[in-house]
């Protein structure tokens, strides 16, 4: 296949990756209703097509937290993005700078906060959870700081892993045992093409940021359970005000869906919020991030800086967030496919596919500039 769009990544990803990966990166909580909404949500709002002007000279370029970038288009962070394909972290990361878009590195990624560094060229956002360690988390600030990071994206919706079915059936989450190891050596044996690239000297079950953490890790099985015991289910909006003693940059609070927490945030003096339902894999049945972003921006749009995530699936959908409210996306599942079909080289297909969609919304919805987009460009 030779794949012109996002959703042609993620028939070849599903194609070459072992399903517990697969559904690992497709999947959502429970019966994904969330999931589902993320996508069908974009797909009905319709963009108002204008027609007759002057669309010779189109600029996707805009900045964020002082970063120039060539489109309103940042990397979400993935976790174990480093199982997709060989240093999958340091690929995506390398894809993005060439882009000239950035990339964000979760805290639970393959790749560690140096190694993204020394392999892309560039200092990554990172992207943090409030762990019940404040002494590891103190070092892991310090490590991006020192490091570079321009920008720490701190993940607040997930005080508990929500139930993801796909997880429990394919033996990722749950207790180990000697069927699900079978199982997934005998469905990586399927897949020669990831074990080759991935499994054969590519080290991937270190969790690199937390290696100190998890020194032991033998699989991908063991991070559900740490996660469970380790992530911290008591943080309030005063824990903010410790990470801003130990980080000196721009902080943007993940996980936003309701407009009092977005005024909250703006109240304890946060940089940026993403208006995000973690992708659809925490609370099913709350709403999609399409949904939730336009009362946010009419509440808190001009405090602070409003970016969103779920169901980005084309770059029409870029222009549609913007339109919404927001100042820019983060890219989660595309770029996650693309790795994992192809490496670098497929989210540099992909960033391709985004900026050129983005080109044609903008061009038939007579929108010149993406800073000057807005309601505007929507039927309503």
């Amino acid at each position: 296949m030779i794949p012109a769009c996002v959703s042609d990544y993620r028939e070849l990803a599903r194609r070459r990756l072992p399903r517990l990966l697969f559904d690992y990166i497709d999947g959502g909580s429970y019966a994904e209703a969330t999931l589902r909404r993320n996508v069908e949500d974009f797909e009905a709002i319709a963009l108002r097509q204008r027609v007759l002007r002057d669309v010779s000279k189109i600029s996707l370029a805009t900045e964020l937290f002082g970063q120039p970038m060539s489109m309103p288009v940042v990397l979400a962070p993935i976790g174990m993005a480093g199982m997709y394909a060989r240093r999958g972290e340091v690929q995506a990361a390398k894809a993005a700078k060439a882009a000239g878009v950035p990339f964000t590195l979760s805290t639970v990624g393959i790749c560690d906060l140096a190694e993204v560094v020394g392999g892309s060229g560039v200092a990554p956002w990172f992207q943090l959870y409030m762990i019940r360690d404040r002494g590891y988390m103190q070092s892991l600030l310090e490590t991006a700081r020192d490091l570079g990071c321009p920008v720490l994206v701190f993940t607040v919706d997930l005080p508990l892993m929500g139930s993801r079915y796909r997880d429990v059936r394919t033996g990722l989450s749950g207790k180990p045992s000697l069927k699900n190891s079978l199982a997934r050596v005998l469905d990586g044996l399927a897949h020669p093409a990831w074990l080759l690239d991935v499994q054969i000297g590519g080290k991937p079950h270190v969790f690199g940021n937390l290696v100190k953490a998890l020194p032991d890790a033998r699989g991908v099985s063991e991070f559900g359970p740490w996660v469970a015991r380790n992530f911290d289910a008591s943080i309030t909006w005063k824990d903010l005000d410790w990470i801003r003693q130990h980080w000196g940059g721009p902080i943007v609070i993940k996980g936003v869906l309701d407009p009092d927490d977005a005024r909250e945030a703006v109240r304890c003096g946060a940089d940026g919020i993403v208006v995000s339902n973690h992708g659809g894999r925490q609370l099913d049945g709350v709403l999609s991030g399409a949904r939730a972003l336009p009362p946010i921006a009419d509440a808190v749009g001009d405090d602070l800086t409003i970016l969103m995530d779920g169901g980005v699936r084309s770059g029409l959908d870029v222009v549609k967030a913007l339109a919404l409210g927001a100042k820019g996306v983060l890219l989660g599942r595309a770029w996650a496919w693309a790795l994992g079909a192809r490496g670098e080289a497929g989210v540099t297909h992909v960033l391709q596919i985004i900026r050129q969609e983005m080109h044609m919304a903008m061009a038939l919805t007579g929108c010149t500039d993406v800073r000057q987009a807005g309601r505007e460009l929507l039927v309503t």
